[in-house]
């Protein structure tokens, strides 16, 4: 069974994984990966904030169609 991450198969993820060990040490990468994951929280968090005004027009319309 393969993880279809990005069509990144496990090995390749494993891989990359490693390398990344190797390149940055133990101590370093799970600061990087911490850094990572609030920056992709805050790109969703920004991403959502641009997107939910046009949904929300899209509901007023769709009701007022339907009236």
């Amino acid at each position: 069974m393969t993880t279809q991450l990005l069509f990144i198969g496990t090995t390749e993820l494993v891989l990359i994984a490693g390398i990344a060990l190797l390149l940055f040490g133990g101590k370093k990468l799970p600061e990087m990966m911490r850094g990572m994951g609030r920056g992709i929280s805050e790109f969703k968090k920004g991403a959502k904030e641009v997107t939910e005004p046009f949904e929300d027009a899209k509901k007023d319309i769709d009701e007022v169609i339907k009236e």
